[in-house]
């Protein structure tokens, strides 16, 4: 399927969407620092398969040369090879930093989205709420009073009360599921 085609069939305000998604993925690239390029880059690279084929030919060479069992090479780091431990515990240390950095980079940016979604869930309910109330003044105009009688519909035409919501949920919640546990200050 072509490109054009495959936009002929996405509705417009789909399309719309797409586009303010991208728009704010761009943004959120282009507010990362040089540091937090660099940490993506080099987590991106080390997260490829070819990396641990290029280890395991490094590490299986070193152990061969400095075994002894290459002729024509004098071992520069005989065993227990403790030359290449320091430089792999340096490339953990490092690379962990850097995976690090690039989790704590998309955690940011994961938080910032999930306060975007609560703001258009939230933005949702009270235009739902809204359209509940106007549904309800035509059903009474139209003399349709079964649905708008019922208990059902006057909790679900009522403003939500995030706050209490969220009072409702931790009390409800397993303590492990609360997230951090809450300590003296």
């Amino acid at each position: 399927m072509r490109n054009s085609d495959a936009q002929e069939q996405t509705p417009q305000l789909a399309e719309e969407n797409i586009r303010a998604v991208a728009k704010l993925q761009k943004q959120a690239a282009r507010r990362r620092t040089a540091g937090e390029r660099f940490a993506d880059a080099v987590s991106a690279r080390v997260a490829r398969e070819s990396t641990v084929v290029v280890h395991v030919i490094w590490f299986g060479l070193w152990v061969v040369i400095n075994s002894g069992r290459v002729s024509f090479v004098t071992p520069f780091d005989p065993f227990p090879f403790t030359l290449l431990t320091t430089i792999v515990s340096l490339e953990a240390i490092f690379l962990t930093l850097f995976v690090l950095a690039s989790q704590n980079r998309m955690t940011h940016e994961a938080d910032r989205r999930a306060h975007l979604d609560l703001q258009v869930n939230l933005l949702s309910e009270q235009e739902m709420t809204v359209v509940l109330r106007m549904l309800g003044e035509l059903c009474e105009h139209f003399d349709l009073r079964a649905t708008v009688s019922s208990s059902k519909y006057r909790e679900l035409a009522s403003r939500t009360d995030v706050s209490q919501l969220a009072e409702q949920l931790e009390q409800e919640l397993p303590p492990s599921d609360r997230g951090p546990a809450e300590g003296p200050s």
